[in-house]
């Protein structure tokens, strides 16, 4: 798995303004409560990725924390859009530590 590079980012910013504008033009059309935008770590140890979860959490200015299953996130929200990074441990049902 790879992020957005510079093309592919622009596109999705592209998407989301579209979809947004979609949705106010056509009130008739149903639209979610809320939703996610998702991101994930590049693969690695869960060490690795916890620490990647750290980097975005200083970057937007948020706190990281521990989230279902060991799992590890950081989030912050625009009304009800969320942007959520989450490091998913490969040892389920822990600390997400290495080692457990």
């Amino acid at each position: 798995m790879s992020h957005a590079d510079r093309d592919e980012r622009n596109c999705l910013i592209d998407g989301l303004r579209a979809v947004a504008q979609f949705l106010h033009d056509h009130p008739d059309v149903p639209a979610p409560r809320w939703t996610d935008i998702l991101v994930f770590p590049l693969d690695g140890s869960d060490k690795e990725k916890r620490a990647e979860i750290d980097v975005i959490a200083s970057r937007v200015g948020v706190e990281p924390h521990e989230i279902v299953s060991g799992h590890y996130s950081a989030s912050f929200s625009f009304g009800p859009v969320q942007y959520r990074a989450v490091a998913i441990s490969e040892h389920l049902g822990n600390s997400g530590e290495e080692g457990e």
